[in-house]
């Protein structure tokens, strides 16, 4: 695999299955905040993960970034976006989850690495090999099916795919690591979360403190929820090859699956199983081509990244 230790191996192994894992049944944390709304979730979500990256951030004494990043108005800008984007994506994602969509969720983060690839061609003008085509035409083709299935397009999954895949683009332009990137996102995050809070409270919306201690320290935890994950990953990625991860990444889609199915029990009809499976088989190719360019080329590369909140470190 490397030339890095088994030991060090494992350990990196380890803590990619706890990040994906985590990231794979979030699902199951999210409705256990209601009453509190999706966008007082989030709004915590936003606040609190601030909190929980700048402690982290002061015991690694890790502030040097800080400085350069605010000399770098172009680069401060595309933080800006990010956030922006991340912002709707958790939104839509939190929302689906406490709605009953775990599932369709689910789906737009199996699809993701379809719509990166296809920004590429659109945006960034990147040429394809024929594989990859063939595996953006079968992941077209479950939306269409899906889109019959469901009586209208996809939604949920398409603005998860969409957001997560642009999220993705700008962060690699933007070039920070998965805490530090994260620590800047929610800083521009933290006074609109917190304005936003306490107008809920003073309209006697909030939740916060009117539905006891346990649950306050639920909504604190999201901050936890964000960051523990990010960290596991942090450590994996140091110690396994990128293309371990890339197929570790799969596990989180794959457990919110399986959540929505065994779980949650949302219903799965013929034509919804069709779509999923055209989007699994376009996922295979994409990985098999892969795996086939890198033993021709003789060099290791990962398979395409899904975009999970690893990749692009943050979470969904």
């Amino acid at each position: 695999m490397t030339g890095k230790p088994k030991g060090e191996q494992r350990v990196g192994l380890l803590n990619g299955f706890a990040a994906y894992g985590m990231w794979g049944l979030v699902p199951l944390f999210w409705p256990l905040l209601k009453p509190a709304g999706a966008v007082e979730i989030l709004a915590h979500r936003m606040a609190w993960s601030l909190v929980f990256v700048g402690a982290a951030l002061v015991v690694m004494r890790r502030w040097a970034w800080a400085g350069e990043l605010l000399r770098q108005p172009r680069r401060l800008g595309l933080v800006a976006v990010a956030a922006a984007v991340i912002t709707v994506n958790w939104g839509v994602y939190i929302w689906s989850v406490n709605s009953g969509h775990v599932v369709e969720a689910s789906l737009g983060y199996f699809i993701n690495p379809l719509v990166t690839i296809a920004m590429g061609v659109l945006l960034l003008k990147e040429r394809l090999r024929p594989v990859q085509w063939v595996a953006v035409g079968t992941g077209f083709t479950a939306v269409i099916v899906l889109t019959v299935g469901y009586g209208q397009p996809p939604w949920i999954s398409l603005t998860l795919a969409f957001s997560f895949a642009t999220y993705g683009l700008v962060k690699k332009k933007v070039n920070l690591g998965g805490i530090e990137s994260l620590a800047a996102e929610t800083a521009i995050q933290f006074l609109p979360a917190v304005g936003y809070l306490v107008w809920l409270s003073s309209r006697g919306e909030s939740t916060f403190a009117t539905e006891g201690a346990g649950h306050g320290a639920l909504l604190a935890a999201t901050g936890v929820v964000t960051a523990l994950p990010l960290v596991c990953f942090g450590a994996a990625a140091i110690r396994v090859p990128l293309s371990t991860l890339g197929l570790l990444q799969y596990l989180a889609p794959v457990f919110q699956f399986l959540l929505g199915v065994l779980y949650f029990h949302e219903s799965m009809p013929a034509d919804r199983w069709a779509g999923f499976a055209l989007v699994w088989v376009a996922l295979c190719l994409l990985t098999w081509d892969a795996g086939r360019s890198a033993r021709r080329f003789g060099r290791r590369v990962s398979v395409p990244e899904v975009e999970t909140p690893a990749s692009a470190a943050v979470d969904v």
